[in-house]
């Protein structure tokens, strides 16, 4: 990066960032938070945009049947404020006819009747009881006790009135029942009128969602003209305001254009190189391969300024990681047509599409060691193959220890990449402790697996200095001391250190279980799937059709596990061992693309 300084007259303040902002190569160092109550209010504004571009969008994919009704508002401003009371109003509308459909339900088996008809009742010395029994408990033979009038007979349970003189009480062996206090008519009118206001802010909700792709653009205009506002207030000013003073960064490869850009325009600049300690911007350079693995290292953190960006070291682990957890090359070949699909087929997302052809690479590549495919083996497919072949295949006790085995070299790899990073900044003591402990990992890996095999890995002695060697470079470098001769004791500290490596290399056994999980689950599939096919006429094709769910769902279900257990190998073995601080902020030139 290079970093640029920029002195001008505050009244051409305005003019220059506009400019700056067509040019759309420079990274003008601002606010990213509202910084006065104008950005505040034009913050706000943009989170309203936001808002309701969200739930147009989802508005529009849940009632796409709707005919929408013309779009009135003349500003994206004022359709913000209709559409914001549009989705108030159906709200507050939800809620009343809720509680109609409710009341509805309660008034609508006592029939229709008036309040005058009650009155009227009343008038002659008579009050109505109202009771709600079922049919099983409704005794016939009170209709010669009490005057009875029977309202409703529905769901296994009977309405029913008695009419008793006024001051006497009515003796059936129940509660009465509590009567509505509307007649279902008239609920259904005002329901009615309730659902026609509803069916009429629909339509208009339609309208304003038919128009989202420019209320789009329109918070996109709002945006850029909030980034170029916090731009313009987050230099300092001086000469009594008269003069502004701005900082921005820009790629060394852009240096040409934005020179002779800045030489054309009536400002003042210095340019120099951009040092850690001006926190520069961060945009990563990454080769064809690494560049699609990027999304995976943006789930994480930037890398500082001077800090190793590790994306193109831990895209190959991850690759492969993936293919152990996905465990299956019938799987990693879907993951390839279908990210080769995405490529030619959606641009926007070509970057994606790569990824998962890349992940659908290492999920071929790394199944060959134990030869699965669909479920099942390939020696089992392909019962000619010779014995020799069939040999190289991996049972799973060899699966379970090569996991391990490619979980420590991924160990050692990050300490050393740490170690020769650190030697290059000059922090000698650092890259040599890491230089010390990847001896030592090495060391007593190879003496574990010698003891196991019968026979040693490595020559004797060749394993003792390079034990001895990397025991000696951890005590006496990993505590620097001015005073050398308390450096070891200082270092014995660091050994508890191996504790952590432990936990390190035992997280990569994850990567065997998740493969065998996802294998297991596969073959589960095609025994079942063949159990159709004993059934006449339709066997073959419930098998086929079971065949093709059943994976597509195990597949699912193990590219989840496949995508996040590598992405914690990744951000918390990998970075912890290659000491990945992070903390970068995104370049984020200003423009008005």
């Amino acid at each position: 990066m290079t970093k640029y300084s920029f002195i001008l007259l505050s009244n051409e303040l305005d003019d220059f960032l506009s400019k700056v902002q067509n040019l759309g190569m420079v990274d003008i160092t601002r606010s990213d938070v509202p910084t006065d109550s104008h950005s505040v209010e034009m913050m706000n504004l943009y989170k309203r945009y936001q808002d309701i571009i969200s739930r147009l969008k989802i508005f529009r994919k849940e009632n796409s049947s709707i005919k929408a009704a013309k779009d009135n508002t003349t500003s994206s401003k004022e359709m913000i404020r209709a559409a914001e009371d549009n989705f108030a109003k159906r709200e507050e509308l939800r809620t009343e006819i809720a509680s109609l459909e409710r009341e509805l339900a309660e008034s609508a088996p006592w029939g229709l009747f008036s309040h005058e008809d009650l009155e009227r009742i009343n008038s002659l010395g008579f009050r109505l009881c109202f009771y709600s029994t079922t049919e099983k408990r409704y005794d016939a033979g009170w209709e010669q006790e009490y005057a009875i009038q029977i309202l409703n007979r529905e769901g296994g349970n009977v309405y029913f009135a008695v009419a008793v003189p006024q001051g006497e009480e009515c003796s059936l062996p129940f509660n009465p029942a509590k009567f509505p206090d509307r007649s279902a008519d008239i609920i259904e009118r005002d329901l009615k009128v309730l659902k026609d206001q509803r069916n009429t802010l629909l339509a208009e909700c339609a309208g304003y969602a038919d128009r989202c792709e420019w209320l789009a653009s329109q918070s996109d205009v709002l945006f850029k003209d909030l980034d170029l506002y916090l731009a313009s207030v987050s230099g300092s000013r001086e000469g009594e305001g008269t003069i502004s003073v701005l900082e921005g960064f820009a790629p060394k490869d852009d240096d040409a254009v934005i020179k002779e850009f800045l030489d054309s325009s009536d400002v003042i600049y210095l340019s120099e190189k951009a040092k850690g300690e001006d926190n520069p911007p961060i945009k990563l350079k990454s080769n064809w391969f690494a560049k699609a693995f990027e999304p995976i290292g943006g789930l994480y953190i930037l890398p500082t300024y001077d800090e190793l960006d590790l994306t193109p070291f831990f895209a190959p682990f991850y690759m492969l990681f993936f293919g152990l957890c996905l465990g299956d090359m019938g799987y990693g070949l879907i993951l390839i047509l279908t990210g080769l699909a995405a490529v030619f087929a959606l641009p926007k997302f070509r970057n994606y599409g790569f990824l998962i052809f890349w992940l659908g690479v290492g999920s071929t590549l790394m199944p060959l060691l134990s030869g699965t495919f669909f479920g099942l083996k390939l020696a089992e497919i392909i019962p000619s193959m010779p014995d020799s072949i069939k040999g190289l295949f991996f049972s799973d006790i060899k699966m379970f220890w090569f996991s391990i085995i490619f979980g420590l070299f991924q160990i050692v790899f990050a300490r050393i990449l740490r170690a020769i990073f650190a030697l290059s900044k000059g922090r000698i003591d650092e890259g040599l402790t890491e230089i010390g402990w990847s001896l030592v990992i090495v060391w007593a890996a190879a003496a574990y697996a010698s003891m196991e095999m019968g026979s040693p890995l490595i020559p004797q002695t060749a394993g003792y200095v390079m034990g001895i060697t990397g025991l000696v470079l951890v005590l006496f470098c990993s505590k620097p001391n001015k005073n050398f001769l308390l450096r070891p004791l200082m270092g014995i500290i660091s050994l508890y250190d191996i504790t952590g490596i432990f936990g390190d290399m035992l997280s990569y056994i994850r990567l065997f279980g998740l493969g065998t999980t996802g294998g297991i689950l596969a073959f589960v599939i095609n025994s079942i799937a063949m159990q159709f096919t004993g059934i006449p006429y339709v066997g073959w094709v419930l098998t086929v059709v079971f065949l093709i769910f059943g994976h597509l769902a195990v597949m699912g279900l193990s590219c989840l596990g496949a995508f996040v257990h590598p992405v914690r190998l990744t951000f918390v073995e990998f970075y912890k061992n290659a000491g990945f601080v992070g903390g970068g902020r995104a370049f984020k030139p200003l423009s008005n693309k």
